[in-house]
């Protein structure tokens, strides 16, 4: 069993969410390989481009490979057609989780109600999954992506900071109606550049850019990865001529997305956005009574590991990072050991894992003891949505 997030404890407080990868394991592939390295380790995408970012072919292969298995299946990804019993349940557990975000907010007292959904992942699924609630009526909520703009939706940190609220018809009340702010910290495949700006669109449609020749090529080099009996110092590059590498990294380099080998953007446009992303960030975690709640994230990219330990020296600041096996765990705690404000909450064996469901089920959930029985969070003393006076 893994520690459990009283709600009672967080509901009225400044909350911030940090998810990565693990949250949508079910639905896209990961950077994590099976393939090793000499010594037993685990590769990973990012291990790999490091290792041979001098070898211009496997460098280019290794890439191909990330955009075809990784970056591709997100981009064609159709969150209105059929899935499988697995996808399902990943996009089922994000409506969990956003409804039991939603009922925190429901249950605060705060005048602007409010909770920064923070992701590395460049996928559509808070998206879709908010909007597929507010269709059905689920919450009355507002979820603010940082656009604005009717025909082109144009993306700007300053819109992370307006809210919406509620006026009676004779204008002698209002109250803010909860809202959650999805806030891509490496980017989305709905972004594109319009000369310095940046426009979201969930209805864009995606080719792939590698030609059937080249995704053949592809096949042997991404079943060498996936094999756990392989190593890495045996990787081999698949057939290239410089024209097809040219026109790889030429396509590949403008897709809004944080590289991983520097986790940094090619483009300077989203690269600005990134750093200033960061900033809202710690700005966030500086504040008096804050949470911070982390999911499947790694704390791979050295930009937001360190910002959250300098952030760390805010005495006001909880922070409960959830891993999903016991040696990210073990991982998780060796890194923030200096820390008393930091809770590193997963599985103490290598049986149990502490998967979104999981998550969802035990972890953070509005049913958890104590939340249901409290005075302080009877229904009564709930802000009410007032349509009339």
């Amino acid at each position: 069993m893994c520690e459990k997030i009283n709600p009672i404890d967080i509901y009225n407080k400044n909350i911030n969410i940090l998810l990565g990868s693990g949250a949508s394991a079910d639905l896209f592939p990961t950077l994590y390989l099976k393939i090793k390295d000499g010594d037993g380790s685990q590769e990973t995408i990012e291990t790999l481009a490091n290792k041979f970012n001098d070898c211009r072919e496997i460098f280019t292969t290794l890439f191909m490979h990330y955009y075809q298995t990784c970056i591709y299946p997100v981009q064609s990804f159709d969150f209105s057609g059929k899935h499988s019993d697995s996808e399902d349940k990943n996009l089922q557990n994000y409506k969990n989780f956003l409804h039991t975000l939603l009922s925190l907010l429901d249950r605060s007292k705060e005048p602007y109600r409010k909770i920064n959904i923070f992701t590395t992942n460049y996928d559509g699924c808070l998206s879709h999954v908010a909007d597929t609630m507010l269709f059905k009526d689920v919450h009355e909520f507002v979820i603010n992506d940082g656009t604005a703009g009717f025909h082109k939706k144009i993306l700007h940190p300053r819109n992370f900071n307006t809210f919406q609220s509620q006026i009676g018809i004779f204008e002698r009340s209002n109250y803010g109606i909860p809202q959650l702010n999805i806030i891509h910290l490496h980017g989305s495949v709905y972004w594109s550049k319009i000369e310095d700006k940046i426009e979201v669109n969930y209805t864009k449609r995606f080719e792939n850019f590698l030609d059937n020749s080249i995704q053949n090529k592809l096949e042997a080099f991404s079943d060498y990865l996936a094999n756990e009996n392989n190593k890495s110092e045996n990787i081999f590059a698949i057939d290239l001529n410089n024209e097809e590498i040219n026109k790889f990294w030429e396509k590949y380099n403008q897709l809004p997305i944080v590289n991983p080998t520097k986790w940094k953007f090619y483009e300077t446009v989203f690269d600005e956005h990134y750093y200033q992303m960061l900033r809202f960030l710690s700005y966030e975690l500086e504040k008096p009574n804050s949470i911070l709640i982390t999911f499947g994230f790694s704390f791979a990219d050295e930009h937001i590991l360190k910002l959250i330990q300098r952030s760390l020296s805010n005495p006001q600041l909880q922070t409960f990072i959830c891993c999903y096996s016991s040696k990210s765990r073990n991982n998780m705690e060796e890194a923030f050991k200096l820390w008393r404000n930091v809770n590193v909450i997963g599985p103490n064996n290598d049986i149990n894992k502490l998967d979104f469901s999981k998550f969802n089920e035990s972890v953070l959930s509005i049913s958890s003891k104590g939340m249901n029985n409290s005075e302080n969070l009877d229904d009564s003393n709930v802000m009410k949505t007032q349509n009339n006076e």
